[in-house]
């Protein structure tokens, strides 16, 4: 379970920009190419939190789409299968990731 380990990535991202304050929300995107389970992601969480000084801290998942441009064809297209990264109109491999790779903590809600 990776979830954990990603975490505590996000709480070490949010700690120096808390600043001691109280934490009300993280806003975190999530691609759908880093297989994270979001309801793992969730409970990791919830048992993090409170030992980062965060109890209190809700976790907002936005997730991305995944998309590739294919070289073959040339179309920018949405892959629905997190599994493969194969162009869906022409089956090419040779595609270029554009979206859906992203794991990064956007905004933070203090007081």
């Amino acid at each position: 379970m990776h979830e954990l380990s990603l975490c505590q990535a996000i709480a070490g991202v949010v700690r120096p920009h808390a600043v001691g304050r109280h934490v009300d929300i993280v806003r975190v995107q999530v691609g759908a190419l880093r297989q994270v389970v979001p309801e793992s992601l969730e409970f990791c969480w919830s048992l993090l939190r409170e030992h980062e000084g965060m109890p209190d801290a809700e976790l907002e998942l936005e997730f991305i789409a995944a998309e590739v441009v294919c070289r073959s064809c040339g179309q920018r297209c949405e892959i629905a299968s997190r599994w493969s990264v194969l162009c869906p109109l022409c089956d090419s491999a040779d595609v270029e990731v554009v979206r859906g790779d992203e794991f990064l903590v956007t905004s933070l809600d203090v007081t």
